[in-house]
Order: C-alpha cells, then structure tokens, then sequence
C-alpha cells in the first residue's frame, strides 16, 4: 500500500500514488536517473561479511533503468571464471573478493571493483557505465580498489595482484 497524494494544477486535480518503501526499493541515480536495486547492496554485504562469494557482476537493465545483479560466483570459483562472466561485447560493473600472500607470509584479501568498458560496447551503454559509475560504487561501502578496464589485458591477475600493495 502507497501514499495517495493529490496535487492541484490550475483547474484539474491530479491523484498519483507513491510507492511504498520496502523490499526491492530503489533509490535514483541522480546524475544518470538509474536507480539501485537493494539486492546489489544485500549481495555486496554478504560478500564482504560473510565471503558467500568470489564475485558479483551487476548489469544496469536500460528498460527498468536500474542496476541489478547479473550473476554471483561461488567462494571456489577463481579469477579465470569472473573474468569469462564479462561480456566481450557489453559494459557491466563488478566485484572481486581476492585472496592474496603479503611479503610477510600473511594471508589477507581485497575487494575489488571493477568497470567493464568493452572498446566493443555501444556508445550509449558506455555513456551510461560512466555516468553511473562514481554513485554506484559509492552505495557499496568497503571497495578497497578500483580498476577501469577496456580490454582484458587491462584487468590480468598480475595487474590486480599489482595494486594489492
């Protein structure tokens, strides 16, 4: 059940209803429009907390103009698997749960995100990427990295293990 709110134009009343706040509620991008489905937020939360996956890759979906989640790599999963879930012809954004050895010898692991930007992709898909990017990854507290890549020799395991440091 919405809020019922009633507005007066000149001579006509309007009567629109306002959705109600809750489950799947989402909030607009305001500089691309795009809303945030909860479950990126939900997803990202548990990767973070609770390591229930290696990946996530979200999609902005154009007709309900918001950003869902795609696809969830299972904890066993590894880097050769997220980087095959990205599209070579499509923008998509993602997370990345790394392991990795310090020169200590001490076992710690990063997140990362990463913005897919396919040279490939439609001009207007990649507008949309960018416009959204800095508000999207704003909702997702914890990204201790940030890699933009147009091609998969930008976004190699050694590259990543690189700024681990």
């Amino acid at each position: 059940m919405g809020l019922n709110i009633t507005q007066t134009k000149g001579t006509d009343q309007v009567k629109r209803r306002l959705p109600r706040p809750g489950r799947g509620a989402k909030q607009a991008n305001s500089t691309s429009g795009l809303a945030v489905h909860d479950e990126c937020k939900v997803k990202f939360q548990e990767l973070k907390a609770r390591r229930s996956f290696r990946f996530i890759v979200f999609r902005i979906d154009e007709k309900a103009m918001e950003i869902k989640v795609e696809r969830l790599g299972e904890p066993s999963e590894g880097y050769g698997e997220f980087t095959d879930s990205l599209p070579t012809d499509e923008c998509r954004y993602a997370i990345y749960d790394l392991d990795f050895v310090t020169v200590e010898n001490c076992q710690k692991s990063k997140i990362f995100f990463f913005s897919w930007s396919p040279d490939t992709a439609r001009t207007r898909s990649k507008m949309l990427y960018a416009s959204s990017k800095d508000r999207f990854r704003r909702e997702l507290d914890g990204i201790q990295c940030e890699i933009q890549a147009t091609d998969p020799s930008e976004m190699s395991l050694d590259i990543v293990k690189s700024r681990t440091n």
